[in-house]
């Protein structure tokens, strides 16, 4: 081993006692003492070895398109049933994330962080599934997530005595601090346990010693998006359909490399809260609007950036087996490495004249010696003008040629051989175009070697057809790939020699590769830096292509003339915009408007919003302030997911339930047509319930409802308000019927549109006679209602003056206004309040 001891950081994988499944299938038994990739497990999802992988495209539209990540989950018993805790690690990044935390019985924020990883695969002690005992949070997770894989192991390697010392084993020095904040929390250690030792046994190698960025992740550090919420608001997948960019991950998506693109996805789904980490990300971005220079030039370089992360987790891995696949992959990434560490320089070019704090730190940290020096070992051995290059023949020529001559003689000999096998396959392709007077030409693919392709009309063949010597042909066209049997021998020799040169260039990179690896860390602060500058970049170049702002943060959500981001890339044109004011004391807002009026999408743009502005991304909006929202619920009214009343009324109870049980002051709740699926007078019931419930919370609440009688809750709660969206009633040319015209402008107020369902009777082929008598008992009905819930004198004034002072806290709080600007300001709430009181007295005026 070059990287230490390969005995000291791994017990022997026999004892490993697994099941695996969707529901828990049984290991096979035939692989206990092989190679656990040779030999496969039994109807479980296969897994690429890591020392398989090429990190070989810069490209970030294919990032997160395959699961990598595999968690192991494990919950306390007895009294601590609750705590759980979660250990992940992606197969791509060697980097493991600890979790612990108490969740309630709906094991909400459990199942919201696997959404958020993809698991590939999921790990669960054996105890947790046994026979008529299976736990509810078992149950839960395979309910949820059907399509990934299961995978139990004996409970006794859950064991945080055995977690703990991985973690000081693996560790890399620079995340040492992990130790003091997970010492005591016993279940994500126990998880790591299981974690490590799965890893090691499905991946036939280990981690190197102090080779792992560890870190632990407390919910407390970025709100909480429920995956409910997240599939209403198409966070990062579209509804109608996941091939679909109409997404805000599609909106802000311009990352140039997968790490960057991992990092926005994580963002949205997990933003922040802390608005000093999120203003200095802002700052960022404005500097990147304001200098054309800064902005191109580091864009020019993050572009040529390959997936760094996956590069690390290669490096930092051993492999149990010397295979030429093995040897081959240490190679190309040594290659990348190189490429990698040649772009440092030209990156510290481009943020040499930046200004802000973030953008400064980061050339601080490019300052790193450790970066020159492996660069300088990794040059002592391979050439100079060796590099990362697209096309397999050519990279795999930078491959066989990327040591020194004169450091192995054999090696040069070998290199040699190989030079004359492939001149000769020229040569030899070339005299049999000359004895056939065929245009032939040498190509080559990495799954066929060398072969021989032509451009030829198959009326200029000899009777239509290529000579008999010729096999294995294929016509796409008029272009025909084939080989010959000499070919094919001359193929195998290449590839013989090919493994020489491998194995050859294997041992001095081995060798390389002991001397650099204790400066080899350096480059987790390098991907990290990578992948934020090209999300920040994202971000601005965003802002570029629409009219977004930079958003403020104070204890006021208030947005001028905001729009929806997703749409606006849907329709390729600026929807219309709205404005949104709440306030401590006006922080439940009731919205009314008639079907297809604009309610549900306005509700998703106001939370689509508040997530950019959390993640540090400018706003859709001509000025925008926001709260700080610890926890985003969204409950959005969805008319092609109906399928009977029954089941849309239980997911509905089931989704506020969920909203009550968690809610809290500082959340963001939004809410679309609750109690649609029952009877009318059993909706406005629940309606009217969860409102004032959610009334004694200081949460910013939106809730859009089709039930106006819902409205005249604002007389006994003065901090509600009523909007509704206008529309305009158009006569059709013939002048007998009438139809609407959707504004979707939001204005103050309850809807003036009432009774839907009678307009579009009316434009039915209905009786005439029974639309009349609809319209006198619905007329009837709705006196009697508003008879019983006018608002009187006192509580109009009472109202008018907890507006006013919620108004003057705000004011006191927030203002930035001048003497005379404020007296103004303050002038104009008096008269507001004069006019909303019934019957202003005369010492009013004093």
């Amino acid at each position: 081993s070059y990287f230490g001891d390969k005995s000291s950081c791994v017990e022997n994988a026999n004892t490993l006692n697994l099941t695996s499944s969707s529901s828990v299938r049984v290991l096979n038994s035939a692989c206990v003492g092989k190679p656990p990739l040779s030999s496969g497990r039994s109807g479980c999802r296969s897994h690429t070895p890591l020392m398989g992988y090429s990190v070989t495209s810069s490209s970030a539209v294919s990032a997160h398109t395959v699961a990598s990540v595999i968690v192991a989950v494990v919950e306390g018993r007895g009294l601590a049933r609750g705590e759980v805790g979660m250990a992940s690690i992606d197969l791509k990044n060697p980097e493991m994330i600890l979790s612990q935390f108490a969740d309630n019985t709906t094991y909400a924020k459990v199942i919201t962080k696997l959404k958020i990883l993809t698991p590939l695969e999921i790990i669960m002690s054996n105890t947790a599934c046994d026979a008529g005992n299976t736990t509810k949070l078992f149950s839960l997770i395979t309910e949820h997530f059907k399509n990934v894989t299961f995978t139990t192991v004996q409970r006794k390697y859950f064991n945080e005595t055995k977690g703990l010392e991985y973690i000081e084993q693996l560790c890399a020095s620079e995340f040492s601090t992990i130790f003091m904040e997970v010492q005591s929390k016993y279940y994500c250690l126990a998880a790591a346990a299981a974690l490590l030792k799965y890893v090691e046994f499905i991946q036939n190698a280990i981690y190197a010693p102090k080779s792992l960025k560890v870190r632990f992740q407390g919910s407390e550090k970025t709100a909480m998006i429920d995956s409910s919420s997240a599939q209403n608001l198409e966070l990062v997948i579209n509804n109608r359909d996941s091939r679909n960019g109409h997404t805000l991950l599609g909106v802000l998506n311009y990352t140039k490399t997968p790490g960057g693109s991992r990092r926005l996805r994580s963002n949205i789904l997990e933003p922040l809260v802390d608005a000093e980490t999120i203003n200095t990300r802002l700052d960022c971005v404005q500097e990147l609007l304001q200098d054309e220079e800064l902005f191109f030039g580091l864009q020019a370089v993050i572009s040529k950036f390959l997936d760094t992360e996956q590069l690390l987790s290669v490096l930092v891995q051993i492999p149990k087996q010397d295979t030429v696949k093995t040897a081959e992959s240490k190679i190309t990434n040594l290659i990348y490495l190189k490429h990698t560490l040649e772009l440092v320089e030209p990156l510290k070019d481009a943020l040499r004249s930046c200004n802000t704090q973030l953008l400064k730190a980061y050339y601080n940290s490019l300052e790193d010696t450790r970066f020159g020096i492996i660069l300088e070992k990794i040059t002592s051995v391979i050439n100079d003008d060796t590099r990362y290059t697209k096309g397999c023949l050519s990279m795999r020529t930078q491959k066989c040629y990327a040591v020194k001559p004169n450091i192995n003689e054999f090696l040069d000999i070998a290199r040699r051989t190989y030079t004359e096998i492939v001149d000769d396959i020229a040569g030899m392709i070339t005299q049999l175009a000359e004895k056939y007077s065929l245009p032939m030409k040498t190509s080559f693919s990495s799954a066929r070697g060398f072969f021989i392709q032509m451009n030829a009309d198959c009326s200029t063949l000899p009777n239509g057809q290529l000579p008999s010597e010729f096999t294995k042909i294929t016509k796409m066209k008029n272009t025909y790939s084939f080989t010959s049997a000499d070919l094919i021998k001359m193929n195998e020799r290449c590839q013989e020699s090919l493994r020489e040169i491998y194995h050859m260039t294997y041992l001095i990179v081995c060798k390389l590769l002991n001397e650099i690896y204790e400066h080899i860390h350096c480059l987790y602060k390098l991907s990290d830096i990578v992948s934020m500058l090209d999300m920040l970049l994202s971000f601005a170049h965003a802002c570029t292509l629409s009219d977004y702002v930079r958003p403020e943060f104070t204890d006021t959500l208030a947005i001028k003339q905001g729009w929806h981001p997703i749409l606006e890339k849907i329709a390729m044109e600026k929807p219309v915009s709205n404005n949104t004011y709440l306030t401590e004391g006006n922080n439940f807002v009731i919205i009314t408007g008639p079907n297809m009026s604009g309610k549900s999408t306005y509700l998703k743009q106001i939370a689509l919003c508040q997530i950019m502005a959390q993640i540090g991304s400018y706003v859709p909006a001509e000025y925008c302030s926001f709260r700080i929202a610890e926890q985003i619920f969204t409950r959005i009214g969805m008319d092609d997911d109906i399928e009977t009343n029954a089941s849309t009324f239980m997911k509905e109870m089931k989704e506020i339930t969920y909203i009550i049980q968690n809610a809290n002051d500082k959340s963001l709740i939004i809410i679309d047509e609750l109690g649609r699926g029952t009877s009318a007078e059993e909706g406005i019931g629940i309606c009217y319930a969860a409102c004032e419930y959610l009334l004694n919370l200081k949460a910013f609440t939106l809730f859009a409802t089709h039930f106006l009688e819902l409205c005249h809750i604002d007389a006994l709660y003065p901090n509600v308000e009523n909007y509704h969206f206008e529309v305009q009633h158009v006569r059709s040319s013939a002048g007998n019927k009438e139809k609407i015209a959707y504004t979707y402008t939001l204005s103050k107020g309850y809807t003036e549109e009432k009774n839907y369902g009678l307009k579009a009777a009316e434009v039915s082929s209905l009786p005439s006679s029974i639309i009349l008598d609809a319209k006198e008992i619905t007329s009837h009905i709705a006196k009697q209602i508003l008879h019983r819930q006018k608002s009187t004198p006192e509580m109009m004034k009472q109202r008018a003056a907890y507006q006013l002072a919620m108004r003057l806290v705000q004011t006191a709080r927030n203002s930035r206004l001048d003497p005379d600007s404020l007296r103004v300001y303050l002038k104009a709430l008096k008269k507001k309040y004069e006019a909303s009181c019934p019957t202003p007295r005369k010492n009013d005026e004093q």
